[in-house]
């Protein structure tokens, strides 16, 4: 069952209410990596919508709620978004992963005044931007791990 607190994006054609400028519409994603010798790490990235530029990056061992703060922390700071005062603050696009449906992701938003938008289920097309940078930078950093 769907919390009231989070809003939950129905698969469609396309994406309903389109971005027209930066800093509206953030995507956010894990993608994992094998890192030979180290073992599995996972790749946190902030994405803007509408630029498609990566604003924020961080590698790491895990992949929880912490992990993803630390990540739009350090969107914001590069975005300037932490300390000047905006009409609107950047809404968050993610998956349904653990860490995106986590409590404290959700406190920690809220205490940004950020919203957060999931998309539906099974349907990685609604973070396509991300999902394909993340095939692109696999591609291009040939990790064959097999």
């Amino acid at each position: 069952m769907t919390s009231p607190a989070y809003v939950v994006i129905k698969a469609a054609d396309e994406f309903k209410d389109k971005t027209t400028a930066i800093n509206q519409l953030w995507q956010t994603d894990f993608t994992y990596l094998k890192i030979t010798g180290w073992g599995w790490y996972y790749l946190s990235t902030v994405l803007d919508d509408f630029s498609r530029y990566i604003v924020a990056w961080r590698l790491g061992p895990t992949m929880c709620a912490s992990d993803v703060t630390a990540t739009l922390d350090q969107a914001l700071a590069a975005s300037g978004l932490d300390h000047i005062t905006v009409m609107q603050r950047p809404r968050l696009l993610s998956d349904n992963g653990s860490s995106y449906v986590a409590d404290d992701l959700a406190t920690w938003l809220k205490g940004k005044d950020m919203q957060h938008v999931r998309g539906a289920p099974y349907h990685p097309q609604t973070q396509g931007k991300i999902e394909r940078w993340h095939q692109t930078l696999k591609n291009r950093i040939l990790l064959d791990n097999y």
